[in-house]
């Protein structure tokens, strides 16, 4: 296959030129010579990759493309499909992480040969990890068990094997075997003919994994996948995933039976002699998370395909822990046909119950003893249709603890989600008790998330207070140990919420007495910063220049962020940017470097049609910039920091670098333009503008303190704290 059969995009082309995809646009538009298409559709065409760049470096617009963003566009443009190309990269990543003398030998030569003797060599990489099951390279009928994500069907019917029972695998020195072997394994062992057109791309994916590594380089890979298709895709954060894991406690034999993209099983990986067990209903996902997992730990893990509710890969599995996020407000979950499944042991659901079903499963699938945590909706705490089955749930010690969540902790970010945490009873307790737990104090501003430390801190700290012998000390507003039989009422209502005796009051007129002191220095401020009485002036007549003739003239340097990068970099997001907040965000997590702010530049967001521009100074310093953001370096011996984001702020300025569609307005920050001024003068013009912002940020923080004052003396009279007079 030649390179040149790898599609790229108008917006691939936008990213390896570091444009807007408006400047492509207008590159067809004025440019003859630009590569025609050679796919796609009339409105989203899609053109040869190597013609691109052969185009973008005659125009002296692309110098090198980075490998990285090579083997991007070779995997996304892939004839196949983009799952299928990333399935075949995690397997040729596996075979470099376990075998990488083996891939030395297959790839020489030409691709014909590299695609013969590929299968052979990655059998003997699939047989230990994934059992002999795995290596079978002709595909029987397919499962009849249906699939709830769709996704990319054409691409990924290649990956579902629903083979017979088969003996168990023969994992390597040190790993276990497993207790129960899947009937519809998530992996297949490709075949030469299928590896043929992908052997361009992974001679790329070998060389990017020499530069970053097996494991890194699948994850920026993937990473990637996932960030472009958002709306396929329900995330677990690898905060909440870590939280659970922690609540669920160490554990050898491990089951999501929802895997997904395998947050859950890689938060709770930690040692080699592990068991983890996978199933997902959507064959890609089962495929990718399994090939995830192997390349993150030596840990056996056994992927599967299949809906867990109709068609358990695992029925004999009695696992030490089981962690789930399972999917919500499924009608079609198995009602009709699994009336009489022995895995209703509290009860039957009823069709508006998928929840309780998945929660009937994972205790199903525990041993005795054994723990599960399941990310649930707060309506499954609540509903009158799932009562009895709460009230068995809890007569019998099943349900252990119900932890309300703060708003924006995982997908839908709107409702406040609950865990709840089980415990397969060895016998009934004698005065059985649950845990509530409310974090929703805990939230983030924004679309920040909640404070991840605090909201870990403030549960564990419960969960290992509950578990010591003695009472549990009651924390108001935050955490209550309930006796079982006052919950056992008409309603059976587990919301924490209304449970939890309220915060304590106590310095609460204080607290006040101290933000209307602070929001009195702060107006004073304020009006100290007002900018004085504007004068006339005739309009100037500047001579112009852009950004985009800036980049290339060496006077600043331009950058976009929101790729991934490592977890634990602060993210700075458009959405702090456009309210002045501090970096709050995350981007997928992957070894990619990202790209990191320094003190002087100016970061710009592009979308939304708003004018503004901000300085970073030095406490946002080194934080990594965020999706839908620019950032500008510029030269301190040519441009003023603050002459530069003074006038990219003009109204008259966005307006004109702007494009709009029916939904969003997007910024082409190289169409931006400054002023040919000398720099002393870019300097006064720096300085008033620097003032400005700082009557800017006054403005916005007296604004904060306003309405935490009156919430608060809201709260203070309505809960008694605060007298009337």
């Amino acid at each position: 296959m030649q390179d040149n059969a790898t599609e790229v995009t108008a917006a691939g082309i936008a990213r390896l030129a570091g444009v807007g995809r408006a400047a492509v646009s207008n590159w067809r538009r004025r440019h003859a010579d630009f590569p025609r298409p050679v796919g796609g559709t009339e409105t989203s065409p899609s053109f040869a990759l190597a013609e691109v760049e052969a185009w973008l470096r005659k125009q002296g617009k692309l110098a090198e493309v980075p490998l990285r963003e090579r083997v991007w566009q070779q995997l996304s443009g892939h004839p196949e499909g983009p799952v299928t190309a990333l399935t075949h990269a995690g397997c040729l990543l596996l075979l470099i992480h376990d075998r990488p003398t083996i891939w030395l030998e297959v790839s020489a030569g030409s691709d014909e040969r590299l695609a013969e003797m590929l299968p052979g060599a990655l059998r003997e990489v699939f047989t230990p990890r994934f059992g002999p099951e795995s290596a079978i390279t002709t595909a029987p009928a397919v499962s009849t068990a249906p699939a709830v994500n769709t996704a990319d069907p054409v691409s990924t019917a290649d990956l579902v094997n629903p083979a017979p029972p088969v003996s168990h695998a023969h994992p390597p020195s040190g790993v276990h075997t497993p207790s129960a072997v899947n009937t519809h394994p998530a992996l297949r062992l490709p075949t030469g003919p299928e590896l043929l057109p992908s052997a361009p791309l992974l001679r790329g994916v070998a060389e990017l994994a020499a530069e970053l590594g097996a494991r890194q380089t699948f994850e920026f890979l993937l990473g990637r996948h996932l960030d472009a298709n958002p709306r396929q895709y329900t995330l677990t954060p690898a905060d909440l995933a870590a939280l659970m894991a922690d609540l669920a406690g160490p554990a050898r034999t491990v089951l999501d039976p929802a895997c997904g993209t395998g947050a859950l099983l890689r938060a709770a990986a930690t040692r080699p002699d592990q068991e983890l067990h996978a199933q997902d209903s959507a064959p890609e996902l089962a495929a990718l998370t399994t090939l995830r997992l192997a390349l993150q730990t030596w840990s056996t893990v056994h992927g599967a395909v299949g809906d867990s509710l109709r068609a358990d890969a695992h029925p004999r599995l009695r696992a030490d822990a089981v962690l789930c996020h399972p999917p919500f407000n499924e009608r079609n979950w198995g009602h009709d046909e699994l009336a009489y499944d022995p895995r209703w042991e509290y009860g039957f659901p009823a069709r508006t119950e998928s929840e309780l079903a998945w929660v009937q499963h994972a205790l199903a699938r525990l041993k005795d003893g054994g723990a599960g945590v399941l990310l649930m909706p707060p309506a499954a705490a609540s509903r009158r249709s799932g009562r009895r089955i709460r009230a068995d749930l809890l007569r019998r010690g099943a349900l252990r603890a119900v932890i309300a969540l703060p708003v924006g902790a995982a997908p839908p970010y709107n409702i406040p989600l609950h865990l709840w945490v089980l415990r397969r009873p060895e016998k009934a307790p004698a005065q059985p008790e649950v845990l509530l737990v409310d974090v929703g104090q805990f939230a983030g501003e924004g679309r920040g998330g909640p404070d991840w430390r605090a909201v870990r801190e403030a549960v564990l700290d419960a969960w290992q207070a509950f578990g010591r012998p003695g009472r549990f000390a009651e924390r108001p507003g935050l955490a209550r140990a309930l006796p079982v039989i006052e919950l056992l009422d008409d309603d059976v209502d587990l919301a924490p919420a209304r449970h939890l005796p309220p915060p304590t009051a106590a310095g609460g007129a204080e607290q006040l007495a101290a933000v209307r002191e602070h929001l009195g220095e702060t107006l004073r401020l304020t009006a100290d910063l007002a900018p004085p009485r504007a004068d006339a002036a005739h309009p100037a007549r500047w001579p112009l220049t852009t950004i985009g003739e800036l980049a290339r003239g060496g006077a600043l340097m331009l950058r976009t962020g929101g790729n991934g990068g490592h977890a634990r970099v602060p993210v700075l997001t458009d959405h702090d940017v456009l309210f002045g907040a501090d970096p709050s965000g995350t981007l997928p997590e992957s070894e990619e470097e990202a790209v990191l702010t320094e003190p002087g530049d100016v970061v710009v967001p592009v979308l939304g049609g708003g004018s503004v521009a901000r300085v970073i100074d030095a406490t946002t310093g080194g934080a990594a910039l965020g999706r839908n953001l620019v950032l500008l370096r510029p030269d301190p011996a040519a441009l003023d920091p603050w002459f530069l984001a003074g006038f990219l702020r003009g109204t008259a300025n966005n307006r004109q670098a702007s494009s709009y569609a029916s939904t969003a307005t997007r910024l082409d920050v190289r169409r931006l333009q400054l002023p040919r001024l000398p720099l002393d003068e870019q300097r006064r013009y720096g300085e008033r503008f620097r003032v400005l912002d700082e009557f800017e940020r006054a403005l916005r923080h007296a604004g904060r303190l306003g309405e935490q004052l009156v919430r608060g003396m809201y709260d203070g009279l309505t809960d008694g704290t605060v007298a009337p007079d």
